[in-house]
């Protein structure tokens, strides 16, 4: 009797092998189909899934080596592919040595000059602070300063955020702060952070130029950027690995849905030109071609997606902080609520900070704590 059953097995299994149909092959499609489609579904098996079942589906799921799973194709955007993150890393940026014009009246404990270097062939100007006391041996930590919005005809290197830089100077930072393309005297036309990528550029071209010198330790630079230069800070941090830390301060447009929704409340500040408007800024003349093919900012384009900084927060791979009054009247703390949500839910390493008052600059008493804090962070960090 054992005899009969061990030949009958044998039989049934040669059967399938061989692809006979027996009556009973519609049944067994049907379980193959049904187990293929679980799988696709990432549903676990259960417990109670007959054992024979689980043999079908590996049966089901063979394919043949001579039809290989198609790699999809990336996408080129014909109008703002040089906004798109993957573009921008795969982007040679380059720099100069640092150009010194003039040393101007020092800080406390730090010399002030007035610096140029190169980025994409304009000359951009910025103050740049060195510490008086010798350099390490590994040289200062240094940090590249990005100031917010100022209309650009009006921009002067030396005047805004003198405290923001002293407090940073008088900590044994050497601080670069630089002035964007078409900003004061620097060369190029100024194109705006939120839909180009100029500014951004530029940033990264003064750390390889503040690398070029040899009291600063080219490993331990980090980028602080306020307003308008909390995008960019945060677009630099994608592309560019050198930055070892940021801090942003009442930062905005982080995933361009966001900018809809909250916009920019600063009467000084001209926002890109509606589609189809004849009359437009002639500093922000890239914008309108880019709302013209990609249309508005939407989470569901492929465009949108390619160029939110939180849609490709995978890159992030170095510490950031944020800081935000509650009543900041020009960018709405929610910008940063927003980003934070994203870090946290992305396992990024992140500070967030918020102020009951300080408005758009963080003024005092505010500003003391969160400088304090700030320091302590490149401290840390660089």
């Amino acid at each position: 009797m054992k005899k009969f059953w061990y030949y009958a097995l044998l039989l049934f299994l040669i059967l399938i092998a061989a692809g006979c149909s027996l009556p009973g092959s519609a049944l067994l499609k049907k379980i193959q189909s049904k187990s293929a489609t679980t799988t696709a579904l990432h549903i676990p098996a259960t417990e109670e899934t007959p054992e024979v079942e689980s043999d079908l589906t590996s049966t089901a799921t063979l394919v043949p080596s001579s039809t290989p799973s198609p790699t999809p194709a990336e996408i080129v955007f014909e109008i703002g592919q040089e906004l798109t993150i993957k573009y921008l890393r795969k982007l040679e940026i380059n720099s100069s040595e640092i150009v010194f014009h003039e040393r101007l009246s020092s800080g406390y404990s730090y010399a002030r000059h007035l610096v140029s270097y190169t980025s994409e062939g304009n000359q951009i100007f910025g103050l740049l602070t060195i510490p008086f006391t010798e350099a390490p041996e590994e040289g200062f930590k240094a940090i590249v300063f990005n100031h917010g919005y100022i209309p650009p005809t009006v921009y002067q290197t030396t005047e805004r955020y003198q405290a923001y830089v002293d407090y940073l100077a008088r900590n044994g930072f050497v601080v670069f702060k630089i002035d964007y393309r078409g900003h004061g005297n620097s060369e190029g036309l100024p194109s705006g952070s939120y839909f180009s990528p100029g500014y951004t550029i530029d940033a990264i071209s003064a750390l390889k130029s503040l690398q070029t010198l040899d009291y600063v330790d080219s490993e331990s630079i980090g980028m602080w950027g306020h307003s308008m230069a909390g995008n960019l800070v945060l677009r630099a941090m994608l592309v560019e690995p050198d930055i070892k830390a940021g801090v942003i301060w009442a930062g905005a447009v982080y995933s361009y849905d966001d900018f809809l929704t909250f916009g920019i409340n600063d009467h000084t500040y001209r926002p890109p030109a509606v589609p189809g408007e004849l009359e437009q800024d002639e500093h922000l003349s890239g914008t309108r071609p880019i709302f013209e093919a990609n249309g508005w900012p939407d989470p569901d384009q492929p465009f949108w997606q390619s160029v939110s900084l939180t849609e490709n927060i995978d890159f992030l791979e170095r510490p950031i902080q944020l800081h935000h009054a509650v009543d900041d009247p020009v960018v709405d703390v929610n910008y940063s609520h927003g980003l934070a949500g994203v870090l946290l839910e992305n396992g990024k390493n992140y500070e967030f900070y918020t102020y009951d008052g300080g408005g758009h600059n963080l003024i005092s008493p505010w500003f003391d704590k969160a400088m304090l804090r700030t320091v302590q962070f490149f401290k840390d960090n660089l």
